[in-house]
């Protein structure tokens, strides 16, 4: 790709159901072996809506990575970003991508939907284009309506409900017998009011100046129901993540691995993409061992998603238990406490037991995500703030979880900073954790 900061890099698209573009497969794995390649570093990004979003990340994640190798003598690496069916709600401004659209979005009262994230939601949930007409007409109008807030939700559940026969409500599910496990979570089948409260409650933790905006009575809840739709569609994308790792990547890897074999894999996930990545381990082929080392930036799924058992439930796991022993080599977690999207709004979605109560709740740690305070319930696994990481030598096996507020700091309510993630500091990590640099 002419002016891309690292060469040689490819790309690998996977559509909703995992399925790859063969062409793009066939080229890497047919490149990648007369490449002359020792490793292979392999990115998937989080909610994002495009390619040429997707592709900016990785031009700028990747561009300390020539500098960073200068000194690793007989090491040749090959870059794979990989493409897969997200979006973004357009008024979360990345700290790294300002945009005068997004930061112009972040700064005004929400209006209905913009024309930016009609296009997303239609892109991502196909087939649905009144529904969403509908929703965008119900946000702009905000009425002071019972009815008009339970249709709302009722439109929702339509919306990102998991099509019936499909493969992706088998990957809802972060831990064993998750009210997630099936394919409605309990927020869009709860009494909306109440959900609608909960979130606009949590935008105002999450520092978002609108959340109380809009006046009294029912209308004061349209920007809890607002959130409720982007935790629905952000559901929905963890959903697929896990569908396109398991089904998609995972295969992809085992082709790679039996026409490369000598070729060490390092995968690297940012938010929704980390789960991506680490679904991908379940797919591998039985013998496959090429993969040396996960990192996982501002993973958004559960920290427990890697226990064998659960503290409240010692019967009960991670649905990704035993994944890490598929990583010849470590299993990193970075996480920040600037992180809001997972720190307050992550936990409010995440409650989907079986009753109301539970989803309405106050917190409770087993709501909580990787990228807001690394893996939990897992023995060993070393905690190390960010100094400790650069400075020492890095783990060569096991899971890692790494503090690295002091660089993931930037950002804007709602999300704080959950995708500030392009620093040298972050892809020395990726490049220690892969045993190239010391």
């Amino acid at each position: 790709m002419a002016g891309f900061s690292v060469k040689p890099f490819w790309e690998l698209t996977f559509d909703a159901d995992g399925d790859v573009h063969a062409g793009q497969r066939d080229a890497l794995t047919r490149d990648v072996a007369g490449a002359g390649l020792t490793d292979l570093v392999l990115f998937a990004h989080g909610w994002n809506n495009d390619r040429s979003m997707a592709t900016r990340l990785y031009d700028r994640f990747f561009a300390p990575f020539p500098k960073l190798l200068g000194g690793a003598d007989g090491v040749r690496v090959g870059y794979v970003g990989v493409l897969w069916p997200s979006m973004r709600f357009t008024d979360e401004p990345i700290p790294d991508f300002p945009s005068q659209g997004a930061v112009a979005a972040a700064a005004t009262v929400p209006d209905g939907l913009d024309r930016d994230t009609r296009h997303a939601l239609n892109a991502v949930f196909p087939g649905h284009v009144m529904t969403v007409a509908r929703i965008a007409e119900l946000l702009e109008k905000r009425p002071d309506s019972r009815s008009r807030l339970e249709e709302f939700a009722s439109l929702v559940r339509q919306l990102t409900e998991a099509p019936a026969g499909g493969a992706a409500a088998r990957f809802a599910a972060d831990v064993d017998h998750d009210g997630a496990s099936g394919a409605v979570p309990t927020m869009l089948t709860a009494d909306p009011v109440q959900v609608y409260e909960r979130f606009t409650h949590a935008l105002a933790e999450a520092g978002d100046a609108r959340a109380e905006l809009f006046g009294g009575g029912l209308k004061r809840l349209w920007n809890g129901a607002r959130e409720m739709l982007r935790q629905a569609s952000y559901y929905g994308m963890k959903r697929r993540a896990g569908t396109v790792g398991q089904l998609g990547l995972g295969p992809a890897l085992g082709l790679l691995a039996r026409s490369s074999p000598t070729v060490r894999a390092h995968l690297i996930g940012h938010s929704f993409g980390g789960r991506l990545m680490s679904f991908a381990l379940r797919g591998l082929p039985e013998g496959v061992g090429s993969v040396k080392s996960l990192t996982l930036l501002q993973g958004a799924f559960s920290h427990y998603a890697f226990a064998e058992r659960l503290p409240w439930a010692t019967d009960r796991g991670g649905v990704l238990r035993g994944a890490p022993s598929r990583v010849d080599g470590p299993v990193v977690a970075c996480h920040s406490s600037h992180d809001t999207a997972l720190s307050v709004l992550y936990p409010a979605a995440s409650k989907l037991a079986d009753d109301a109560e539970t989803i309405l709740g106050v917190g409770d740690e087993r709501w909580g995500a990787m990228g807001f305070d690394g893996i939990k319930a897992v023995e060993p696994c070393e905690e190390l703030t960010l100094e400790n990481a650069l400075r020492h030598p890095f783990p060569a096996t096991g899971c890692v979880s790494v503090d690295a507020s002091p660089v993931v700091a930037r950002g804007f309510p709602p999300a704080g900073a959950h995708s500030d993630i392009c620093h040298e500091e972050l892809a020395r990590i990726v490049l220690s954790a892969a045993r190239i640099l010391p």
